[in-house]
């Protein structure tokens, strides 16, 4: 019985910690977004584009913490430190992702513009889904830290720069092997790009996180690890988009519906998001067994 109590204490001590590395990136949000209004856009504009963007930030914090909190325990005091250290930079990395995919990734326009001026959810959603592929690969660089050159932090940081121009990479592919300019798409507030792309960047981004949670044994190790997963990745996405239009959509054109009819199909986009996601997480199953 006191054993049990012991576990709850514990449980919840923990649970506490990870509300105060929540408050702290909330804080942290606003500190790197000093120009942004967030309960105006919320609460006064109605403002949906941001609402997405939003939650997509709080999505990929929850993943960032959670990076902080796994692992076994070095007893109360010892993960009570690593969970503030680890917690602590998981934020700093989220919110430095933030405005590097900003400038990477997003970079053919304005998100103030599109998101803040515009409302534009197509934008939004590209927004949140790249905030939640960051909590992703923070949470692999993180998790599967280890004694690698510098140590264990600075490991783990070299791990999320590798995810982070991994992500990159594999956007502009992916905007490649589509038939049409998603950044264009997107500017026009082409919704179901939107949604589709951010399935896309997610499933990648879930394969970089399996790839990396693997602790440190050596730089080769890990790049042959990481190496097959993007590359397994990046056949799956053309693949999964072909069972989308063949299998979940037999008889229609999975282009036709997203990009040239008058009202794009955004139903179609969540079953392309979904054809993406689901299948990185079978690959990932697949990989673990």
């Amino acid at each position: 019985m006191i054993a049990l109590l012991d576990g709850v204490l514990t449980s919840l001590v923990y649970l506490a910690a990870s509300f105060v590395l929540f408050y702290v990136g909330k804080v942290a949000y606003q500190l790197f977004h000093r120009d942004i209004k967030v309960v105006h856009e919320l609460a006064k504009d109605d403002n949906f584009a941001f609402s997405v963007a939003y939650i997509g930030y709080y999505i990929g914090l929850l993943l960032s913490i959670g990076s902080a909190l796994m692992g076994e325990s070095n007893g109360l005091l010892l993960d009570l430190m690593d969970i503030g250290v680890y917690g602590i930079l998981s934020i700093l990395l989220l919110n430095l992702s933030v405005i590097i995919n900003d400038k990477v990734i997003l970079n053919k326009f304005s998100l103030k513009k599109e998101i803040i001026d515009e409302h534009n959810v197509a934008t939004g959603f590209a927004e949140g889904a790249v905030n939640i592929s960051t909590g992703l690969i923070i949470l692999g660089a993180i998790h599967g830290e280890g004694y690698g050159v510098g140590g264990p932090v600075v490991t783990a940081i070299l791990y999320w720069l590798l995810g982070m121009a991994i992500l990159f990479v594999t956007s502009r592919v992916y905007n490649f092997i589509t038939p049409y300019d998603i950044h264009e798409q997107i500017n026009k507030k082409n919704v179901a790009v939107g949604i589709g792309f951010a399935g896309a960047l997610i499933a990648i981004a879930n394969l970089i996180r399996f790839a990396l949670m693997h602790d440190f044994e050596s730089w080769l190790v890990t790049l042959e690890d990481v190496a097959v997963d993007v590359i397994m990745g990046l056949v799956f996405l053309p693949l999964a988009r072909f069972l989308t239009d063949k299998i979940l959509l037999p008889g229609h054109d999975l282009t036709h519906e997203l990009v040239h009819q008058e009202k794009p199909n955004q139903g179609v986009a969540v079953i392309e998001a979904f054809a993406y996601i689901g299948g990185s997480v079978l690959i990932t199953w697949a990989l673990s067994s």
